[in-house]
């Protein structure tokens, strides 16, 4: 019988890579590995199974798994679904453009459903999810929400939001969850300075509107 040696002479491959020596375990393993990564895969005990091996410890050795197939795992796990929220923000070009808005005049507008947050640093503030209603907060139906709506120089774009763990407990909690978070910020300053005990506004809670977001060519064309 031929050693790995002499069936790599015969087949015409080196009898080693970087890996080490290319011999029929790693063949086993090669197609091991493929057929656990397969559209349909086998099963860990199936491919244990079809190896032979007398214990799933064996064949964890032999099956490796893919970075496409980790990928689709953590894809499929939904974690950005729970985790990240993409709402709109209005862009007044105008201000960027006439340098107002290095010299302070708003120029973001997050979009919270209810109303609009200029705040800059709106992904860090902690009141996003219940808001306190500060001098950065612009009621929809108030006459300055009306006025930024009436401009027609916006660009509108999606922003991702990542989750904090109290507006994880929000999503999947519902209201209690949301009545602790109220109770918990009461006394947080809100980017504009006060507390909301000290602004003495009811906040405004609500879960971040999702936005969908369109990705390949269909979204670039």
């Amino acid at each position: 019988m031929l050693g790995h040696v002499g069936v790599c002479r015969k087949a015409g491959v080196p009898a080693a890579d970087v890996r080490g020596n290319i011999t029929s375990h790693r063949a086993r393993s090669t197609i091991a590995s493929q057929l656990y990564n397969a559209k349909e895969p086998m099963t860990l005990f199936e491919l244990q199974a079809w190896l032979g091996h007398r214990s799933p410890q064996s064949t964890q050795h032999y099956a490796k798994i893919s970075p496409n197939t980790l990928t689709k795992a953590y894809e499929d796990a939904g974690y950005f679904a729970r985790n990240v929220r993409t709402i709109e923000v209005l862009v007044d070009r105008d201000a960027v453009a006439s340098g107002a808005a290095a010299a302070g005049e708003p120029w973001q507008h997050y979009d919270l459903g209810h109303g609009y947050c200029t705040y800059t640093f709106f992904e860090q503030c902690q009141h996003r999810m219940a808001c306190a209603r500060c001098d950065f907060y612009s009621p929809k139906d108030s006459t300055r929400a009306q006025l930024l709506e009436a401009k027609g120089n916006l660009q509108r774009m999606a922003v991702s939001i990542p989750l904090t763990e109290d507006e994880q407990a929000a999503l999947t909690d519902g209201q209690t969850a949301i009545d602790e978070l109220l109770g918990r910020l009461a006394d947080t300053p809100t980017p504009a300075g006060p507390t909301p005990r000290q602004i003495k506004t009811p906040g405004t809670a609500q879960l971040l509107p999702i936005v969908g977001v369109r990705q390949g060519k269909a979204a670039q064309a």
